[in-house]
Order: C-alpha cells, then structure tokens, then sequence
C-alpha cells in the first residue's frame, strides 16, 4: 500500500494525516510511510516486544576524559555487542553465534549485511530477528546477550522463554515482560 500524495505532502499509513514527515521507514528493507509520531509508536512497540532498546551509549566529546571500551553488561560484565535494527532501535547480540537448538526462539537472531548502492561490499549490519519460518536446529543464529548472560535475571528470562517454547508459545504474546 503506497502513501497518497497531496498538497501538503504524503498521508501516513496509520493515522490517515497529511504530514510533512512522512516518508518510508526501515533500515534494511522498506516497513511502511509513517510520519514521526506514528513512527516512533511502532518502533517502541516493537522494540519492546522484541527486547530491543535505545541507542548505545553517545560518542565521547572532546571534553569527555574517560577511559572508551567496548560495552559491557552490568549484570555479568560480558561483552556487549549493539546492533541497530531495522525499525531504528538497538539490541545487544552475543559475542558468537550458536546453533538455533540451544537458544530460545524469541532471542534469535539475523544480521543482514547493508551494502552501498551499485556495490557488494558491506558498509554495516542490520539486527532482525527471525520470526515465521523457523531455522533448523543446527543452523547458527545470532542470539541476544540475553541469551547468555549469566546474570540471575536473565538467566531466569531466558529459562522462562525456554519453557514456552515447549508449550509452543510466544512469551510476547502473553504480555509477559522482555
């Protein structure tokens, strides 16, 4: 469904208004033609149901005098990993991937490669978590620090996940907490 054209500019496919700031939104591949606030309903939306969330932490100033290293989790002091993702958000991946069988499917995920226009080489990645068709349990995937984290809280999320993935259910789906 395309974006109807007017006078002012382009209508949103969600809230039906012409706006100035509606144009097509996604990183990787083309989502839908928003404007901002809708946009940013979406995103958050999904980026809690998906366990994403804000960007990492800001470029250093040039008044910034502390020491810049990787990220590291406060719970279990591993390395984080921040990727963005199609819809704008960042989530932080493992250090490695492992095969599908070993991590719970609402923490799996793709990085899709993101090449300048008339070129095969990858200028950075996008985070998308694989959804619909399930990947083979021997195949790897990327899966959320999450995942592995060895922290108390997650490693209780993560048994949580583990468990309706048996029962054949997605925790998203039942207003549990990501």
């Amino acid at each position: 469904m395309g974006a109807l054209t007017g006078a002012i500019g382009s209508t949103c496919q969600s809230c039906g208004e012409p706006d100035p700031t509606v144009r097509m939104r996604g990183r990787a591949f083309p989502m839908a033609e928003l404007c901002d606030a809708c946009w940013n309903d979406f995103a958050d939306d999904l980026a809690r149901y998906e366990g994403a969330g804000a960007p990492p932490r800001a470029e250093p100033g040039p008044d910034d005098f502390d020491a810049v290293g990787p990220p590291l989790c406060p719970e279990c002091n591993g390395l984080l990993r921040p990727y963005p993702t199609n819809y704008d958000r960042w989530v932080d991946l493992a250090s490695r991937e492992l095969p599908a069988k070993d991590v719970p499917s609402r923490y799996r995920w793709r990085l899709i490669p993101l090449r300048a226009r008339h070129s095969q080489v990858p200028t950075g990645f996008v985070a998308v978590r694989i959804r619909g068709v399930e990947p083979m349990p021997g195949e790897l995937v990327m899966p959320a620090h999450v995942a592995v984290c060895l922290g108390p809280d997650a490693s209780a999320e993560v048994e949580e996940a583990r468990k309706a993935d048996l029962r054949g259910v997605d925790p998203g789906d039942q207003g549990q907490a990501v």
